[in-house]
């Protein structure tokens, strides 16, 4: 049986409401999902509190925003947990209900993740394959479930893509 990591998570969850953390458990998880902010230059806290605020800023909307993530990894490589990992997030569309989610925050347009938050993301992804027993084709971007452009980097870059899930990969035979 492989080892968990160590990797430091900061833990502020979202307040329960039911645009971002309604409190639906989460099946059997299949998969993790990645993303990009899509909001250049924001960090782990900034889009941690987007979602915690949905329900303030989507008072009197017409078509309200639902959106949460499990992780938010930041520009420093900071990783902030938001939703337990036994209830869904709303991140992948018909995937909520067996992946974790995780959003990487990015410093320009191109999308393209800092070694900071690369770093991360690669060991909090290896953490989440060897605790819930998935392989490297398990990790998938959200382009993957929705056609998204998300995370745009890799997805404008698929072999930069492939290579992210050969380390993990690679990671996880060690």
């Amino acid at each position: 049986m492989k080892v968990l990591p160590q990797i430091t998570i900061q833990t502020k969850l979202l307040k329960p409401n039911e645009y971002s953390r309604p409190q639906i458990k989460l099946k059997k998880v299949r998969g993790v999902v990645v993303h990009y902010t899509a909001n250049p230059g924001t960090d782990a806290i900034d889009n941690r509190n987007y979602f915690n605020n949905l329900p303030e800023i989507n008072q009197g909307k017409e078509k309200p925003t639902y959106a949460s993530s499990h992780f938010v990894i930041g520009l420093t490589g900071q990783i902030v947990q938001c939703i337990p990992l036994e209830e869904i997030a709303y991140a992948s569309k018909e995937r909520n209900s067996d992946t974790i989610s995780i959003e990487c925050c990015h410093p320009d347009k191109t999308g393209e993740f800092n070694k900071a938050t690369y770093q991360a993301l690669s060991e909090l992804v290896t953490y989440l394959c060897i605790q819930y027993d998935l392989e490297a084709e398990d990790v998938i971007r959200h382009y993957d479930v929705t056609g998204k452009l998300c995370p745009l980097y890799f997805v404008e870059h698929e072999d930069k893509w492939n290579q992210f899930r050969s380390e993990i990969e690679n990671q996880l035979r060690n």
